[in-house]
């Protein structure tokens, strides 16, 4: 772990520890992934989570339990980025203007769509598919704009 986890994950681990019993409970763990996923999460989701984290067996998290389970989110969401990144790069065609900017175009969409056995879409139906998600308005979808989508 690097120092700047370490530095980080104490205040951390305090704002999920209500009590202040050095413990973290499923229903403050449930509290707080409630809180920053900004949706209702299950007990008994949670207590999977809790379990799969709870070296010691005591139904409870400690500070480094906290911190292998924090650790492990991360190198989840970085996992998560990188098969994002993949997909991405199936979909984007390189701009002939601007070499270094990549970007999913309705006729990088289509020719995609299409070789992946997809049904022949029109230019304007993938023009359509990509306006829900084109956030400023460019007619192309950047690398966040395709995460934005795929986490819809």
């Amino acid at each position: 772990m690097n120092s700047h986890s370490t530095m980080v994950v104490p205040s951390v681990f305090a704002a999920f520890d209500k009590d202040g019993d050095r413990k973290v409970s499923v229903s403050e763990l449930r509290c707080c992934m409630a809180a920053s996923l900004g949706e209702d999460i299950s007990e008994e989701e949670v207590a999977v989570v809790l379990a799969a984290a709870d070296a010691d067996g005591d139904g409870l998290l400690n500070q480094e339990e906290f911190s292998r389970l924090a650790a492990g989110a991360h190198e989840e969401d970085d996992v998560r980025r990188r098969c994002l990144r993949e997909a991405f790069g199936m979909y984007a065609s390189s701009s002939t203007e601007d070499t270094t900017t990549t970007m999913i175009t309705p006729a990088s969409l289509r020719r995609t769509l299409s070789r992946l056995g997809s049904h022949e879409l029109g230019v304007e139906e993938c023009r359509a598919m990509i306006c829900r998600f084109d956030l400023d308005g460019d007619g192309k979808l950047s690398f966040d704009e395709f995460r934005v989508m795929m986490m819809a």
